[in-house]
């Protein structure tokens, strides 16, 4: 059985990712949720199931076999499913659903910087930093600032392909995962399915 070493998903949106990814590929799997920040963990880092991924979440073992980082996780998933419940069948579709998913993966830093993912508390209406505001804005008002560069990719995604495959689509899924974090801050608008998402800082501790 596949088992999955993640931090708490309501801090964590790595680790929601990979949970995600696990669910999705509908495969029976154990769940292990390490706390994170006791005194136990510069030890607990160190050992063997972790060792390999430097100590960092989510890391999915099956077997013998680790896989760390998120978008290693889901290809190793889509490998072993058959390649039919992450990524689209066409490969037009699938060349834009990799791309968007590598830019949600990697970018929007300054907007990760200043909002932290915390599920569990709602943050009183800010202005977005500079930095923020500077980053993919489109148009103004701060909903439009971390919303322009997102919406913009997925109306190409819209126009070109009604769905980009079976299933929950790659990028729709770590959407999910965003519109998550994202809600929690109402200085932001919640986005639309098909629209922009919010994404907060990550902890050193956490692996992308």
């Amino acid at each position: 059985m596949l088992r999955i070493i993640i931090g708490n998903k309501a801090y964590s949106s790595w680790s929601l990712r990979g949970w995600l990814a696990a669910k999705q590929s509908g495969l029976p799997f154990e769940e292990l949720v390490l706390p994170m920040y006791d005194e136990a963990w510069p030890t607990r880092r160190l050992e063997p199931d972790l060792a390999l991924s430097n100590g960092k979440v989510p890391t999915l073992w099956d077997g013998d076999i680790a896989v760390w980082d998120s978008i290693a996780i889901v290809d190793y998933l889509n490998d072993i499913t058959g390649g039919t419940r992450f990524w689209p069948e066409d490969r037009a579709a699938r060349a834009l659903a990799r791309s968007m998913a590598a830019e949600m993966h990697s970018g929007y830093v300054p907007l990760r910087k200043a909002c932290p993912m915390n599920v569990r508390k709602v943050y009183p209406p800010q202005t977005p930093s500079p930095a923020v505001q500077d980053h993919g804005a489109v148009g103004t008002g701060a909903p439009r600032v971390w919303r322009g560069r997102t919406l913009s990719v997925w109306r190409v995604r819209c126009c070109r392909y009604h769905v980009l495959g079976r299933g929950v689509p790659l990028p729709r899924l770590l959407a999910a995962r965003k519109r998550r974090r994202g809600g929690v801050y109402r200085g932001h608008a919640r986005p639309p399915l098909d629209g922009g998402v919010g994404r907060g800082r990550e902890n050193g501790k956490l692996g992308p």
